[in-house]
């Protein structure tokens, strides 16, 4: 069979690439694919270039432009650097902390990160090991730098990872820095200028000169007569939490053997996405075999927090993020006080949040999605006490450090909260059954529509031009469009709302759905179909 000849602009730009790629297999891939005549996915591997954003970078770990390698890592780094040289001051001085987890990877590009920073003047260091990222989030104030970089892809298919950046607050960058940084990497140099690991700019930690400060922090639990399942689903959380149960004096908890040990191929499961069918079914099953009082998981980076709880017949249940947040918020809004508390979540997220503010007398904030709108909206309220903050895609924050979500502290209160329930007598799901008295029953429905993420914004944008005025025999009584979130939300009133927006980070478009007293799921399904119809 003929090999297709590969056209003179794209190896061009395949050759241009290689001559400035360090890492012998990215090289031999391109090389691989030439010969093959794989003009297709060469045309898509350079058909751009991977995007920095508000999620930093994200994607297939792969040779070119459009892939996670050491050339997009090398001028996304330099063009990070020299963004904060020119705009923070003092950065010069302050320079950079890198973590990074233990996805393929992972440790050369931090290092990469660190030789690129020094070849432009500026300190860094190196937490060593594959840690958490809430760890990192936490170093950067603990150290003082003025900004953070981690080397993670979250929870992401296994063979993709990722570049998370953070500036001096232990915040994620928002607008305009996304877009800022964004400019000056594409200013970057073909072949980036780096140093070597043991320049006197680059510096090593171990984990544990943060970790102690990072659980110093933790507020004292007042309970701890609790047995935990845990899972850190082959990521990094496990050391760190078993630490942390330690130290607030839990039990240690009772692990999944199989996925306790860091491992960047995910073995076990299918997908390491707690939220994912069947990524919890392990977990699940040592907690029902060790008659646990609640089961717990860490994402791979361990900055989400999943959980389960027993049912009355024996079954197992997997929380939704809005529960366990519910049960986080009403154990802080009733062991705190104080009119000047403030409670914050995101437009996506459940209403009852709201519910509970009003009844505690304490602020509310909604706000755009992503937790580091979270974080700005602490940052911009000075004057109120910030007390809980969450999303419902299982992202926590029950502390005042770092500005992100943590499931390592969130997984400590979570403990808490079921030692306290147990010592009450009652079970979680009958604490959950009581907000249904006194609240109603939130009818929460979730639905992924998975498609390119063109198509999906485009999916979006179609309903946006053209909305409907009914979802199935319920009449829509106000259509909004919030920008700053990419979402569209349709209000039926007393029969709920649906809200629809592109994923920031993986290839679909999700479609969220709440009701009071009633089952959102045909209005939820409804819309979904309406994303493919066209």
């Amino acid at each position: 069979m003929a090999v297709t000849m590969i056209p003179e602009s794209l190896l061009a730009a395949i050759n241009n690439w290689r001559e400035v790629d360090p890492d012998p297999v990215t090289r031999a891939e391109l090389d691989q694919l030439v010969a093959a005549g794989a003009v297709e996915e060469l045309t898509t591997r350079f058909s751009g270039r991977l995007q920095f954003g508000t999620a930093g970078l994200r994607g297939p770990i792969c040779a070119g432009p459009m892939g996670m390698n050491r050339v997009t890592v090398r001028r996304a780094a330099w063009g990070l650097v020299s963004y904060l040289l020119e705009t923070v001051p003092g950065a010069a001085d302050a320079g950079l902390v890198i973590g990074y987890d233990a996805r393929v990877n992972s440790d050369v590009f931090a290092d990469d990160t660190a030789c690129v920073a020094a070849a432009l003047g500026m300190p860094s260091t190196i937490i060593d090991g594959p840690n958490p990222t809430p760890m990192l989030a936490f170093a950067i104030t603990e150290i003082g730098t003025a900004a953070g970089v981690m080397v993670t892809a979250s929870h992401n298919p296994p063979q993709d990872n990722g570049y998370k950046v953070y500036l001096g607050d232990s915040a994620q960058i928002v607008p305009p820095h996304d877009i800022n940084i964004a400019a000056w990497i594409d200013r970057a140099p073909a072949d980036v200028p780096v140093s070597n690991l043991s320049d006197d700019l680059i510096s090593r930690i171990p984990g544990s000169v943060v970790l102690q400060p990072y659980l110093d922090a933790l507020q004292p639990v007042t309970a701890t007569d609790v047995k935990v399942a845990y899972s850190p689903l082959h990521g990094v959380g496990g050391a760190m939490i078993q630490a942390a149960f330690q130290r607030a004096g839990f039990p240690a908890p009772i692990v999944v053997a199989e996925q306790f040990v860091p491992d960047g191929s995910f073995p076990t499961v299918n997908f390491p996405n707690p939220e994912e069918p069947g990524a919890m079914d392990m977990l699940m099953a040592l907690a029902a075999s060790c008659d646990a009082d609640i089961a717990i998981a860490n994402d791979p980076d361990a900055d989400r927090l999943a959980a389960a709880i027993p049912q009355p017949d024996g079954s197992w249940r997997r929380l939704g993020g809005d529960e366990l947040g519910w049960l986080l918020a009403d154990h802080i809004l009733r062991s705190t006080s104080g009119d000047d508390r403030l409670v914050i979540t995101t437009v996506v997220s459940s209403t009852l949040l709201s519910q509970m503010a009003v009844e505690h007398g304490v602020g509310y904030a909604e706000t755009f999605t992503g937790f580091k709108w979270i974080a700005r909206t602490i940052l911009d309220h000075p004057d109120e006490r910030f007390v809980f903050g969450y999303e419902q895609a299982l992202g926590y924050l029950v502390a005042q450090r770092p500005l992100d979500k943590d499931g390592i502290s969130a997984g400590v209160m979570l403990a808490e909260v079921a030692a306290l329930a147990k010592a009450a007598g009652e079970t979680l799901q009958e604490r959950l059954d009581r907000f249904i008295e006194k609240y109603g029953r939130h009818h929460i429905a979730e639905r992924s529509v998975f498609m390119p993420p063109a198509e999906g914004k485009a999916a979006v944008a179609r309903l946006r031009a053209e909305p409907p005025t009914m979802i199935l025999d319920t009449p829509i009584l106000e259509t909004s469009w919030i920008d700053e979130a990419g979402l569209l939300r349709f209000d039926c009133g007393t029969a709920g709302r649906v809200q629809v927006r592109p994923s920031g980070t993986e290839p679909k478009v999700k479609v969220y759905a709440e009701a009071v007293n009633s089952d959102p799921t045909p209005l939820l399904d409804a819309v979904a179909d309406m994303l493919t119809a066209n």
